[in-house]
């Protein structure tokens, strides 16, 4: 089968587009064709070497600076808990359909249109150890991937194949931060970024609930664009939200942006208010108040393994309609480059995605 195999630590010229074997499942495992793949952040980190506690800067800085590439990488200790296992395939979206089962008991999901859940409690939910396809084992950047059938999900919808292959990671994460902060009708949610995937997708996610929602974006085609994801109200992301809202006016924040902002936006959290996170775009290292912290009673909330009830709240607000697909482009497999160039320009609203050419 044709995929990309991420070679190492580096720029571009790691991503090779060529043929590897068709993958071997055993216990427990189907086999899936690929349909449509999303491009993400960590698929970029990774390569970077940017979960490296050693780097500082943000994605974007990485990107274009040849001498941070993988540099700290090199040293042994660029993946977020365990190395990287290079060389191996990205890709943690997954829309595709199932082609082959190991075993009978799940014979009855072969030809069945599905998401992967790209976020594995491999201890079970009761650990939060995870395990995540695309970057401790073979991703959906090729033809074919195989995975646990615990982690396959049956999705019946009139989606595009494009559309659906948007969703695991950003739409996962985003429903992941919006439960474990507690989100819920009336509260006021600040959505820092949200003209990214995980940021549009968190957007629906709490109007879903009934949330207040204030979002920040760049520019007026963003801001329109976030608009009609739900928004109540959108601040261009060049202006000072403090400045805009004032201090102690929002429940909620969610925020996968970080960076500078980082200090004045735990700023306008409420008594009693929580941050939930789960990304660093602008950069990981921020200043925090400890007073502002203690003083407010404020709960900081890192999410990064999904809870068990999270991928099936997904599923179901795609098969009632109660959400829809942020996509912005797709691109033929083979482009990966030109994907990832755009996605680290920021200048699409929504998401990417990959699709692979069966033809070949």
């Amino acid at each position: 089968m044709k995929a990309v195999v991420t070679m190492g630590n580096g720029g571009y010229e790691m991503l090779e587009y060529k043929d590897v074997p068709i993958p071997v499942i055993s216990e427990g495992e189907v086999l899936i064709k690929v349909l449509a793949a999303g491009v993400n952040n960590t698929e970029i980190n990774t390569r970077l070497g940017w979960y490296s506690s050693k780097v500082t800067k943000s994605t974007n800085d990485m990107s274009v600076n040849d001498e941070e590439k993988g540099a700290a990488a090199k040293e042994g200790d660029g993946g977020w808990s365990e190395a990287t296992p290079f060389p191996f395939i990205q890709g943690t979206d997954c829309c595709g359909v199932v082609v082959e089962a190991f075993e009978e008991a799940d014979k009855h999901l072969v030809g069945k249109r599905v998401l992967v859940r790209a976020c594995i409690r491999h201890e079970g939910f009761g650990s939060r150890e995870n395990i995540w396809m695309a970057s401790d084992f073979d991703g959906a950047f090729a033809q074919y991937v195989k995975i646990s059938a615990s982690e396959v999900f049956p999705v019946e919808c009139d989606w595009t194949d494009a559309e659906l292959g948007i969703i695991p990671c950003a739409y996962g994460t985003s429903e992941n931060m919006v439960q474990r902060s507690g989100v819920k009708a009336g509260d006021r949610v600040y959505v820092a970024g949200a003209s990214g995937g995980v940021g549009s997708a968190v957007v629906q996610l709490a109007k879903r609930r009934g949330a207040y929602v204030i979002a920040a974006a760049e520019g007026e085609d963003k801001i329109e664009r976030v608009r009609s994801y739900g928004a109540d109200e959108v601040i261009d992301f060049g202006k000072n939200a403090l400045d805009v809202l004032g201090e102690m006016s929002v429940d909620i924040i969610i925020d996968n942006v970080a960076g500078d902002n980082f200090a004045n936006n735990l700023k306008l959290l409420k008594r009693g208010g929580r941050y939930a996170t789960s990304g660093a775009i602008a950069g990981p290292i921020v200043e925090l108040d400890f007073r502002t912290m203690y003083l407010r009673d404020l709960t900081l909330v890192g999410c990064t393994g999904w809870d068990g009830a999270v991928f099936p709240s997904v599923i179901e607000a795609i098969e009632k309609g109660e959400i829809k697909p942020a996509l912005s482009k797709a691109f033929p497999l083979s482009d990966i480059v030109e994907a990832q160039k755009e996605l680290v320009s920021r200048k699409h609203v929504g998401k990417l995605v990959l699709i692979p050419d069966h033809e070949d």
